[in-house]
């Protein structure tokens, strides 16, 4: 089926007669094979016929083929784009039929130049989209609408739903987006159901003539609930470095009192190779000695540095994670009153802090 004059659909639409069976197959083949040897002697008019009816028959992607290829012989650039688009999109991973795609995307894409394009949304399935009054196919639609430069008029339409229309201009070898919305109706019996309405006069279902009205009483304010603080990373950057830190003073302690403990040990080896001892040593052992002792505690102070640097990065750390971790509370309000416990040394008691 040949789309009007003026518009080509997104993808032509399957003639509502045609047979998938086998003879309509066999038959829209010999068509094609006679259009052939039309197109081959430059008669595209009667090849044009002869495909239209093989595309009544057997609407497939090489009948498309071929009927965009003489339409596009006959400068019918919509019509061209409409079925060239359609074979491209159904195209099939065979390679007898390999060489012949680059062509129908070079000609898609000349034709495509000489009109403009139209990707129609409608938000709804199975709605029908019409351009300037002529239906295009039922949404989603499948490729895009190949219309006439200029100003188009879109509308889609689904039982159950309001109409949605909206104009859209399209440069040529342009595309125009045209995003619909359908809303929904309302049914009969939200339409019909009885409103009561105070300010009218209006009495609610069931009530007695001139039965009073009970007052009810005025709803207290709604206060928005307290926003929970916001959190600060900048404590937990500062303790993860000084965490950091921490890590860095013990690691260098502990190699400073290994070493230290090290050189003790040496100091200690050559007074022993001397048969002597640090308890009233000979003059010649005195400066050793000495080495030995200074090492010692030079060893000892790092190794208390090291523990303390260690702990204190793993307390720092352990702090960072659980500020990161811990649920931020709510912000009091300006008028909120906390009691908080308060110990010293000599005693204890409360603290009433509030904010008015």
């Amino acid at each position: 089926m040949i789309a009007a004059p003026d518009i080509a659909a997104a993808q032509p639409a399957a003639p509502q007669e045609a047979s998938s069976s086998a003879d309509a197959a066999k038959r829209a083949d010999a068509l094609v094979q006679k259009a052939g040897r039309l197109y081959s002697d430059g008669k595209y008019q009667e090849a044009e016929a002869e495909l239209q009816s093989a595309w009544e028959l057997n609407p497939t992607f090489d009948v498309a083929y071929n009927l965009g290829n003489t339409k596009y012989q006959l400068k019918k650039h919509k019509e061209a784009a409409q079925y060239l688009s359609f074979a491209l999109r159904h195209w099939p991973l065979l390679k007898v039929v390999a060489k012949l795609k680059p062509t129908a995307e070079k000609r898609l894409a000349e034709s495509r130049a000489q009109v403009g394009a139209l990707v129609v949304t409608a938000g709804v399935a199975g709605a029908e989209v019409t351009v300037d009054g002529k239906a295009v196919g039922k949404a989603p639609l499948e490729g895009e609408v190949f219309v006439e430069p200029g100003e188009h008029r879109v509308e889609v339409r689904l039982e159950g739903y309001g109409p949605a229309s909206k104009t859209v201009k399209v440069a040529k070898g342009g595309t125009a987006v045209a995003a619909l919305a359908l809303p929904p109706l309302k049914s009969e019996a939200q339409e019909t159901a009885p409103v009561a309405n105070a300010a009218e006069g209006g009495s609610a279902p069931g009530a007695a003539a001139g039965a009073p009205v009970a007052e009810m009483p005025p709803a207290a304010p709604a206060y928005p609930g307290p926003e929970p603080q916001k959190r600060s990373w900048v404590p937990v950057i500062a303790l993860g470095a000084a965490s950091v830190v921490g890590l860095a003073v013990g690691v260098t302690t502990t190699v400073l009192s290994r070493n230290s403990r090290s050189d003790a040990e040496g100091y200690r080896e050559q007074i022993r190779q001397a048969n002597g001892r640090c308890i009233e040593p000979p003059s010649d052992l005195n400066d050793i000695c000495r080495d030995v002792e200074s090492e010692a505690e030079r060893a000892a102070r790092f190794g208390t540095v090291s523990v303390i640097g260690y702990a204190a990065s793993g307390a720092l750390a352990v702090a960072a994670v659980t500020y990161a971790l811990w649920p931020r509370r709510a912000a009091p309000a300006a008028h909120e009153v906390r009691v908080l416990p308060q110990t010293n040394v000599g005693g204890g008691g409360v603290v009433v802090v509030g904010a008015w």
